[in-house]
């Protein structure tokens, strides 16, 4: 069963007392990311119904949410994420050509994960970083100006983070 430690359950509670009462809906997005943070980086959809119990809301409310977003991974996903931008500016630059080349470097194909769960490519709207064209996001950091090389470099400073 999904659940959070008394310690998390207390940031909880305070990401829910940020909104006014009756808004506690508000909270959903902050708290979709704990879960997933917490829960092994994707949001099963036990998650999901334990996100909408702790805000009183239905589950369907929170499937909408999850679904919608890039960010929020609905099954598991190797310990880097790579999501690269395929929107206009981007693609007139070559991340067509960049996913391409992940695919192939890494033998998987976009929404698969590496066999030893290095790697998972996934392809998203855009990011808002269109002057830096192609890019990706990778955690928390934008990696932008894409070549091949650049690729090649990033996944080896993925694979020496092991």
């Amino acid at each position: 069963m999904v659940k959070f430690t008394e310690d998390k359950m207390k940031e909880v509670q305070s990401m829910i007392d940020r909104y006014p009462e009756g808004k506690q809906k508000s909270a959903l997005i902050p708290l979709l990311h704990l879960a997933q943070q917490e829960f092994g980086g994707w949001l099963s959809a036990e998650t999901m119904d334990y996100v909408a119990s702790l805000l009183s809301i239905e589950p369907i409310e929170v499937y909408e949410v999850a679904t919608f977003y890039s960010m929020f991974n609905l099954q598991p996903v190797g310990k880097h994420v790579f999501e690269v931008c395929q929107t206009g500016p981007c693609m007139l630059n070559g991340s067509d050509q960049i996913i391409d080349y992940i695919k192939q470097r890494l033998n998987i194909g976009v929404g698969e994960t590496t066999a030893d769960g290095m790697f998972t490519l996934k392809t998203v709207e855009c990011l808002g970083a269109c002057g830096y064209a192609p890019m990706m996001q990778l955690g928390m950091h934008y990696r932008e100006h894409l070549t091949k090389t650049k690729v090649d470099e990033i996944i080896e400073e993925c694979r020496n983070k092991q």
